[in-house]
């Protein structure tokens, strides 16, 4: 989903005027920013509103929360590192496999809602208050360390693995990048498993689960072929002293 490591480059020379970086206005066009930024708003604002009556208040704060993931990724962008902020930084066009993914875990949680009412009930047994919270907590702590790593990384972040060094290419090795040296995967995978259980979804947890490991070592494997390139042996030495802490990703 994005480069976790902080390896800067340009796809087009941003606009810099007096020194400050400005945004593209080609690829920003303000209407769709405005009109994405409201639904999502919207759609956040609903959410929480209607927590004390909602039937499965789990659901409301699945949506609360994937609103504010979608927004912060554009905001953090657009903040931090403005010469690269488009539209696209919502990151809501990530494909149909993100989509069916998400489909997929709205779909067990009304089908067992159906079929298994009092499963989802976070009251239900201590098992299932515990998998809520835990849930809540690595909601909070993706979140967090997902949105860090964007800050700390700031002009080096980028939504694209890069395969050319660029002159302005910088290893990022400070602040959260100290703790994992792809915070951002880190972050986003612990978020995505901890939407499901707050859902109580234990189908779409565990297909999470497996699908994003396997992604992530993919995505890994193959962007720190070219780190490996760029950066030489202050790489090697950076990735043996500093883990992923995503399982079966050394």
């Amino acid at each position: 989903m994005t480069t976790g490591n902080g390896a800067a480059s340009h796809e087009e020379e941003p606009l810099v005027i007096d020194g400050a970086v400005y945004p593209d206005i080609v690829k920003n066009p303000l209407d769709e920013i405005s009109c994405t930024s409201y639904v999502l708003g919207i759609l956040f604002g609903a959410s929480v509103a209607l927590l004390p009556i909602a039937r499965f208040w789990n659901f409301n704060l699945y949506v609360a929360a994937l609103c504010a993931f979608h927004f912060l990724e554009f905001y953090i962008t657009a903040r931090y590192n403005p010469g690269k902020v488009e539209v696209g930084s919502f990151v809501l066009r990530n494909g149909k496999s993100y989509f069916l993914a998400q489909a997929l875990s709205v779909c067990e949680v009304w089908l067992e809602l159906w079929l298994f009412p009092n499963w989802k009930n976070t009251w239900r047994s201590t098992g299932h208050t515990a998998c809520v919270v835990v849930g809540i907590v690595l909601l909070l702590f993706g979140q967090y360390v997902r949105s860090q790593a964007m800050v700390t990384a700031g002009q080096s972040f980028s939504h694209l693995i890069k395969t050319t060094k660029e002159p302005d290419h910088v290893l990022v090795t400070t602040g959260i990048y100290r703790i994992s040296r792809h915070p951002s995967y880190l972050g986003y995978f612990w978020w995505t498993l901890g939407t499901q259980l707050v859902l109580l979804n234990p189908v779409t947890f565990v297909v999470f689960a497996i699908i994003l490991c396997k992604y992530f070592s993919d995505r890994i494997r193959y962007e720190e072929h070219y780190l490996l390139q760029f950066f030489g042996k202050v790489y090697v030495s950076y990735r043996e002293s500093t883990g992923v802490y995503i399982p079966f990703i050394p």
